[in-house]
């Protein structure tokens, strides 16, 4: 923000009725078109995973072994840029670099869909580069809400925000179904039309982002210069931001060398980034990997992507409940080790059923782990952005939590391979494990 800590009121000069009627129209406005972009995001993102269900590695001409590595350059480029993504972000503003990333990813999104029989280049390649163009965005998306809302706000919307995601996950297996159905209508597989029209349904929302995103909270008009408040919304939404954390001070044009040095310094920022890291090793090759894995169990290919969606249409439900009950309580930290607890538990479980011939079992166990990694993730985001007070060193410490996500997926690509196939007994191992290791991690910042 703009606003220099000499000018502030030292207390607010409004009701609380007109407060809230200012928060109820951010939620309206800027809450939708963040949601949409994440939820484009992951379904960009994520779709590769039900295209294997197409005939997509035999039609390409690729190895599962290179489909994972494809899957590793996607989080490459993404880890390689997330950090000058946000520096970007944070002298250019939301409104301009958003929606640019929007479209640029949209693009390669859509001409996915014809790297059938190009082979393994062409497909490293596009998955290098929609990783190169997506790096940032969730940061970028978790700084631009604390620019808007007040600490005891943000867990709500920053689980709000990682709804668009998880309602991605969890509709994509639906769509998947739908699309999928599509294969020979005008000559191209069904993968190719998933490709084609999820893409362009991401370039209209970059789009629509552009157009109606407002500038900043001191400027909050879009780029066709309408503003959506009055001068009175204005005041009341740059000063009570402000006010709720008077230790932040003016924000500097451009992120400092002291900046980032203060952010790499604080020590309780590492072990809520081995939790991340673990979280996100687990759900990754999960989320990719669960309708072949269903698929295995004896369902049918296209019913496999139907069942895949519904531990994510759960996974909505929990997140709208801990983000709630974080923000009521303000103990993240308990609730985030609870979410950890439970995904042992239900990965021990997976693990010592892989040999089960009892199918629904193994269905209902496999769901159940994929849940709660999703919902300790953003959890962790909101509670690292409410003790980070400085708003560059904040814009830092979150490109660092999505980088740390990212390497986790880098690392969780090769978690499953072809040998270890169908039971992936090798790689559920692998995957209790780091759900064990996100214990300790935890334990290490009790601190609220």
């Amino acid at each position: 923000m703009l606003i220099e800590k000499q000018s502030l009121p030292p207390t607010n000069n409004w009701s609380e009725a007109e407060e809230r009627a200012v928060v109820r129209k951010l939620d309206l406005l800027i809450m939708p078109l963040l949601i949409a972009g994440f939820f484009v995001l992951q379904l960009d993102r994520g779709n590769i995973g039900n295209a294997l269900t197409d005939f997509f590695l035999a039609e390409v001409g690729i190895t599962q072994l290179q489909f994972n590595i494809g899957n590793q350059l996607l989080s490459l480029g993404i880890v390689l840029l997330e950090l000058p993504s946000n520096l970007i972000l944070y002298r250019v503003g939301p409104q301009k670099w958003i929606s640019c990333q929007i479209i640029c990813w949209g693009l390669v999104a859509t001409f996915q869909a014809f790297i059938k029989g190009k082979g393994v280049g062409v497909y490293y390649a596009t998955r290098l580069l929609l990783g190169l163009l997506e790096a940032g965005f969730i940061p970028a998306g978790l700084y631009t809400l604390t620019q808007w809302y007040k600490r005891n706000e943000t867990s709500r919307r920053f689980t709000a925000f990682f709804l668009g995601n998880m309602t991605a996950s969890a509709a994509s297996g639906l769509i998947a179904y739908g699309i999928l159905q599509m294969r020979g209508t005008a000559g191209l597989s069904g993968w190719q039309w998933m490709f084609l029209i999820e893409g362009i349904i991401t370039i209209l929302v970059g789009i629509v982002f552009i157009l109606l995103m407002p500038h900043s909270p001191t400027n909050p008009s879009n780029i066709l210069r309408h503003s959506y408040f009055t001068s009175r919304e204005i005041h009341i939404i740059t000063h009570r931001v402000a006010i709720d954390n008077p230790t932040e001070g003016p924000k500097h044009k451009y992120v400092r060398w002291v900046d980032l040095k203060a952010a790499f310094s604080r020590w309780y920022v590492y072990p809520q980034l081995t939790v991340s890291f673990c979280c996100i090793a687990i759900i990754s090759p999960l989320g990719t990997y669960q309708p072949s894995i269903i698929a295995s169990y004896g369902y049918d290919r296209l019913q496999a992507n139907a069942l895949s969606s519904v531990g994510n249409w759960i996974v909505i439900v929990l997140n709208l409940s801990f983000g709630w009950i974080a923000d009521k309580t303000q103990r993240r930290g308990g609730l985030i080790f609870l979410a950890a607890v439970l995904s042992f538990a239900f990965c021990l479980a997976t693990r010592q059923l892989v040999t089960s011939t009892n199918r629904d079992l193994k269905y209902g166990i496999l769901t159940c782990t994929t849940l709660w990694g999703s919902v300790a993730h953003p959890l962790n985001g909101s509670w690292l952005a409410v003790n980070i007070r400085n708003p560059a060193e904040r814009s830092i410490t979150m490109a660092l939590l999505i980088m740390t996500a990212n390497a986790a997926g880098l690392a969780g690509a090769q978690i499953f391979q072809a040998h270890d196939a169908p039971l992936y007994r090798t790689g559920f191992t692998v995957i209790l494990t780091l759900a064990s290791t996100a214990l300790p991690g935890r334990r290490k910042r009790r601190k609220k």
